[in-house]
């Protein structure tokens, strides 16, 4: 596997998501007499860049390799190279199968730590009494049951959520406006637990990796990380059935 790909495509991502951030909401320019003085900046165009340097690193999830100094020194060396327009400092070919073997083992590393925290955080959850495990590793627990019929896992449901990593950063939010979702389609940690309160009740999720989206990762999400949901369930509806594919053509005579 080599690493120039996935590296570029990261800190491309991360330079165009935080670029996009400014770009959500519909431009509504006023005619060009009517135009208004853009504000003055609060901040230089040397913080700005600053800013660019620590996307850069954190969205690519360079910051979690526990770099030493030296070594963060030496890749703002190549980093200052490349900028410069300076060649590449060594032969890729000769060094990119040591350079492959070095990032694969501190993401290793890496992901094995997560792994460590998640099965330490879910051994002292075990002390909470008010958490109950399932046969699966599910752990949750019930603030409100609420009324009535629970769903089913071929039912539809309108949550508000907020989905946090045992850290505490949120990663996902309905933001009070409720999302609508499949109990088929989302995460085997959710498909399990949404069952176990009715319309109007409130749970709280403990998904291990497993139950969640394992050694994969998504956005926002390491892999191997354990998730942790606080969810109101607000209606439960059946799933509308899938439309039927059109008939095929008759076939000439």
């Amino acid at each position: 596997m080599k690493m120039e790909m996935p590296f570029a495509c990261a800190i491309f991502l991360a330079l165009s998501g935080a670029l996009a951030r400014g770009a959500d909401a519909p431009a509504m320019s006023a005619p060009a007499d009517q135009a208004q003085p853009a504000p003055a900046s609060s901040f230089t165009d040397a913080q700005k860049v600053e800013e660019v340097g620590w996307i850069v690193a954190k969205r690519s999830q360079l910051a979690d390799l526990k770099f030493t100094p030296e070594e963060i020194a030496a890749m703002l060396k190549g980093f200052s190279a490349a900028m410069e327009g300076k060649p590449a400092p060594y032969d890729a070919a000769k060094i990119g199968p040591e350079l492959d073997d070095l990032m694969q083992k501190r993401q290793a590393a890496y992901f094995n730590d997560l792994k460590q925290q998640a099965a330490a955080f879910f051994t002292k959850l075990k002390e909470n009494k008010n958490v109950v495990e399932t046969p699966s590793g599910l752990c949750y627990e019930i603030v409100s049951p609420g009324q009535g019929p629970a769903p089913k896992p071929s039912d539809t449901v309108d949550v508000n959520y907020t989905g946090t990593l045992i850290d505490g950063s949120v990663f996902d939010s309905s933001a009070d406006k409720p999302a609508e979702f499949a109990l088929s389609g989302v995460i085997p940690g959710w498909t399990e637990g949404i069952q176990k309160i009715s319309k109007g009740g409130k749970i709280k999720l403990y998904v291990p990796p497993a139950l969640g989206y394992g050694d994969e990762g998504r956005p926002g999400i390491p892999p191997g990380s354990a998730l942790i949901f606080d969810v109101e369930l607000l209606d439960v509806k059946a799933t509308p059935p899938a439309p039927a594919a059109p008939a095929a053509p008759p076939s000439g005579g």
